[in-house]
């Protein structure tokens, strides 16, 4: 895992949750993380990590991640178990 990765889970698990994340950021952490990310309809795509499977839109037309979309994608990291001081 680069540094720039390795900084990633302590700004999704920030507060207040940050607005600036880039998508491809968050979506690079999962793959690194081991997650296996497919492409669904549309800005879909389907991750499964450790067992736990979510669906997330890619924002468009900006690359800025919402404050919602990081929360849901706190939440699915907890979930499968990960946490920003084990990364």
């Amino acid at each position: 895992m680069n540094r720039r990765h390795r900084r990633i889970p302590g700004r999704i698990f920030a507060e207040p949750t940050p607005a600036d994340l880039r998508w491809r950021d968050i979506e690079a952490l999962l793959r690194t993380a081991g997650a296996e990310v497919s492409e669904g309809a549309g800005s879909r795509i389907r991750v499964a990590l450790a067992g736990v499977r979510a669906v997330f839109h890619r924002p468009h037309p900006g690359p800025e991640t919402r404050r919602g979309l990081v929360r849901a994608v706190r939440d699915f990291l907890i979930a499968a178990g990960i946490r920003p001081d084990e990364e």
